[in-house]
């Protein structure tokens, strides 16, 4: 019978790599017979997600023989590459130590010590799934120590099921849900001197090489950022994203609003007013949009179909995303790829779009100015923005309006401010429309429906949660009926 030693986690996942390093070669690396092809087009998709390396000191974790090594030294002003097993460390040093801004390092990431503040990015590629939750949950804190501030972390992890067709007389690999990865990385924290720092998503997608190459939605990718936190400012959550996940998108909250909206929407007027904004856009196949809040992705499947655009749809939620891959699956050949995405800490090469589409997102934003000089950026010149947001009326506010605005967290400007705004970060030919009217024709209709499908709706949820959302729908109606709640329509381009 194995003693405790011999059965520990880190010595089983040693024997493990010492079965599957033999050779020291791609395939084992990543344990598949098809790695060749795979890692001639997931590297370079990797590589694009990372942000601007230029100048920046990176970690690279769980190096192995280097499948990555050289691309970050290229981009780089120095990588520090890191692997537990020598036989991998050694193919790595003998095929990248050429390279003067590279150094190498024999450690296991669980015991590794190194100096605080000392890194820009840390980078990672199927490491984290050979770890206990513990021992990831120990590592993140290290690593937020390892980060500068507003340092940034990029892994990549197999969820849900293993990818490779490699057999194996033993797999203590840990198949983690996308849900599970966030979590264990955004609770973790850690003081640096005066202030409390930790991570927020800024991105997660899944490899698309995967899904072309495989069919295989499971191989996902992160980005988060070390940031100061501030409790307050996320109503008692560690982020943001636990905020609304937990309050107004819980998954049972999106489903009611489904209901009222139509399926695959949640914002006002459903497709119907999909269709009439869309209108307004010059789409042409082929053209990329942006979808900045896209809930479950009704506007993007209807434009990927309708006009043969190819959509990228981002959403803070990770709840919402979750749902919008689910009705993805139904969607066979779609354009539209989606993303767990934070838009503020995003980034993207200039003149990535040719349109960026929101709806009902920017209201949860209160820099405003700071996103409209992103969207101008990663617009083509001569490319087109669509807006429909939540605004305010004049001030000052009825009492019952500003507790809602406070108890949601919304930023709101009336439809003036807002068009001045997307002016003044450099937009042209602005359009800045009252769509109020609109607004209360759709919620009219929508509570209307609601309140005939009432004893479908209860048999679904229940009486009381009809009561919420009716009388929801109401104090939206009456809101807007006091001048307090507007809706504004934005249009503007990207000068030539």
């Amino acid at each position: 019978m194995a003693g405790p030693a011999e059965t520990s986690p880190r010595l089983r996942m040693r024997r493990f790599w010492e079965e599957h390093s033999q050779n020291s070669s791609v395939q084992e690396m990543m344990l598949d017979s098809g790695a060749q092809q795979l890692t001639q087009e997931d590297t370079p998709e990797i590589i694009a997600l990372l942000p601007c390396l230029k100048g920046q000191d990176v970690l690279e974790l769980g190096a192995g023989i280097g499948r990555f090594t050289a691309a970050l030294a290229k981009l780089a002003h120095h990588v520090t590459a890191v692997d537990f097993m020598e036989s991998f460390l050694a193919h790595n040093r003998q095929e990248n130590g050429h390279q003067p801004n590279v150094d190498f390092l024999q450690a296991d990431v669980t015991s590794l010590q190194l100096p605080s503040q000392s890194f820009d990015l840390i980078f990672s590629n199927w490491l984290f799934m050979y770890l206990s939750d513990t021992e990831v949950s120990d590592v993140a804190q290290k690593m937020l120590l390892w980060l500068r501030p507003g340092g940034q972390l990029f892994f990549r992890e197999s969820c849900f099921y293993q990818s490779g067709d490699q057999p194996r007389a033993f797999n203590p690999t840990l198949y983690r849900t996308p849900a599970e990865y966030n979590h264990l990385f955004t609770s973790a924290h850690q003081t640096c001197g005066d202030e409390l720092y930790g991570f927020e998503i800024v991105m997660s997608r899944s490899v698309q090489t995967y899904i072309k190459r495989k069919q295989n939605r499971n191989q996902v990718c992160w980005l988060l950022q070390k940031v100061p936190r501030n409790p307050e400012a996320t109503w008692g959550y560690d982020t943001f994203q636990k905020f609304l996940d937990s309050e107004q998108y819980a998954t049972r909250n999106i489903r009611r609003y489904e209901w009222v909206f139509g399926p695959g929407f949640v914002s006002t007027g459903g497709l119907t007013t999909t269709k009439e904004l869309v209108c307004m856009l010059d789409l042409k196949q082929g053209q990329r949009v942006l979808d900045v809040g896209c809930g479950l992705g009704g506007s993007d499947f209807y434009m990927a179909k309708e006009f043969g655009v190819e959509v990228l749809g981002m959403d803070l939620s990770h709840n919402m995303v979750e749902m919008a891959l689910e009705r993805a699956q139904k969607e066979t050949g779609s354009l539209v790829q989606f993303e767990i995405g934070n838009a503020t800490r995003r980034t993207f090469p200039e003149n990535t779009f040719d349109v960026v589409y929101s709806r009902d997102t920017v209201l949860h934003v209160p820099g405003k100015s700071a996103l409209f000089a992103k969207f101008l950026s990663w617009l083509k010149p001569g490319g087109q923005l669509l807006i429909s947001d939540y605004c305010c009326g004049p001030r000052p506010w009825s009492k019952a309006f500003t507790e809602y605005v406070r108890q949601r967290g919304y930023s709101l400007l009336t439809p003036w401010e807002y068009g001045q705004v997307l002016q003044e970060a450099g937009f042209r030919q602005v359009q800045a429309l009252d769509y109020t009217e609109r607004m209360l024709s759709a919620l009219t209709q929508e509570l209307q429906e609601l309140e005939r499908s009432r004893q479908q709706f209860v048999q679904e949820f229940s009486e009381s949660e009809f009561e919420s959302l009716a009388s929801g729908w109401r104090e939206k109606l009456q809101r807007c009926a006091d001048g307090d709640q507007r809706w504004g329509v934005f249009y503007a381009l990207k000068p030539q």
